[in-house]
């Protein structure tokens, strides 16, 4: 996962936007506990968007498998995120409000992000 991302890179849709700043798999359930934590603080006061969709399927196979069975099964589904990805966007909040919710997103997150503004 070297490189930066150069889609995806700025603010679209809101004014907020929460942006990778490391690279890293986040998985569909990272992303839907980031959604979560988003809606309940906003309190249907602001808008989310969700910029990114994990579309890459993870295998595993059971354990005490012989070598030579085949491809395990799908166990999740994860999106490759490289630095300077826009995640989320948000709007419709006010700025200290809007930081505080994309800072609990954050925590639920496996890379490291930054709360940026749109210009």
């Amino acid at each position: 996962m070297r490189g930066v991302a150069t889609r995806g890179s700025q603010v679209n849709f809101g004014q907020f936007g929460l942006k990778a700043m490391s690279a890293g798999w986040v998985t569909s359930r990272q992303i839907e506990a980031a959604r979560k934590a988003l809606t309940r603080y906003t309190q249907k006061g602001g808008r989310v968007w969700i910029r990114i969709f994990p579309d890459k399927p993870i295998t595993q196979k059971p354990a005490e498998t012989t070598m030579g069975s085949g491809k395990g099964d799908v166990v999740d589904y994860v999106v490759v995120i490289r630095p300077g990805r826009i995640m989320f966007e948000m709007g419709g909040l006010p700025e200290d409000q809007a930081s505080i919710a994309m800072y609990m997103a954050a925590r639920k997150l496996s890379v490291k992000t930054k709360f940026i503004v749109k210009e």
